[in-house]
């Protein structure tokens, strides 16, 4: 009777279960198609909701940040010349900013006469006597030149692609000077390609043969517009301005039309 007993006594989890192991796969209760296809709409809805959810994200994320840098920089702007107004009891948001455009316009007008030009070599000759002083404001010149409707001899040249770091990869870059390499046999014309690595501000110089590189048909804002968007407003075809000068030249009616 004991050995009867014994031989019929169910574990408590199984009891607990019906009688039922769970670890076992052969006797546990198959699953109703109730279930499975509830589980199935639950994994269908919770891919939506995230893929709308990051369509949302990606949409309105551009939009944020150019709302945010917009704002700040209407912000900042207008700091030059809101405290002024209101020490005159002045108090209307955005005046300061339209005076700071206003004051960066008669600016530009005053430094494009011989009078602003003289008075502005001057303050440029004391800056450039500083010590610390005179490195960011030649780097800074030289980044603003760039971008200068004014095109001189301190702006970038042209826009080189260069083939960098190996064989089948390329950088993009500016020309921004030529130096003659003298050698025994021949002399060789090298153009120094700056290629920025962090935006405009930071970059490395490389010397390297007029006759190796591509001189994409591309302006200097385009170029800067390619470095300060990441490459995210590269054309989708880049063709060199050799060959674009070689097209105008064989189809003149097109350049009419």
């Amino acid at each position: 009777m004991a050995e009867e007993k014994e031989s019929t006594s169910i574990p408590l989890s199984q009891a607990e279960n019906g009688g039922v192991d769970p670890e076992d796969p052969a006797k546990s209760p198959p699953s109703s198609p109730n279930s499975s296809s509830r589980k199935a709409c639950c994994f269908v809805l919770q891919s939506w909701v995230s893929k709308k959810f990051m369509t949302g994200c990606v949409v309105l994320f551009p939009v944020a940040v150019t709302f945010f840098i917009t704002w700040w920089f209407i912000q900042f702007v207008d700091g030059f010349f809101s405290p002024l107004y209101e020490q005159l009891g002045i108090d209307i948001f955005g005046l300061g900013f339209i005076t700071s455009l206003l004051f960066v316009f008669f600016v530009g007008v005053f430094v494009s006469s011989w009078l602003g030009a003289a008075v502005f070599s001057v303050g440029e000759w004391v800056i450039k006597r500083m010590p610390f002083v005179r490195h960011i404001y030649s780097a800074s010149k030289q980044i603003s030149a760039a971008i200068s409707p004014d095109q001189n001899t301190t702006a970038f040249k042209e826009v080189a692609i260069i083939r960098h770091p190996r064989v089948g990869e390329y950088a993009f870059g500016f020309i921004t000077s030529t130096v003659i390499l003298q050698r025994e046999n021949e002399d060789e014309e090298l153009c120094s390609v700056f290629v920025p690595t962090n935006h405009l501000y930071i970059g490395d110089i490389f010397l390297v043969n007029s006759k190796e590189i591509i001189r994409p048909n591309l302006s200097i804002r385009e170029g800067i517009e390619i470095i300060v968007s990441g490459g995210m407003t590269m054309p989708q075809v880049i063709s060199p301005q050799e060959r674009v000068d070689r097209q105008k030249e064989r189809f003149p009616l097109n350049r009419m039309t």
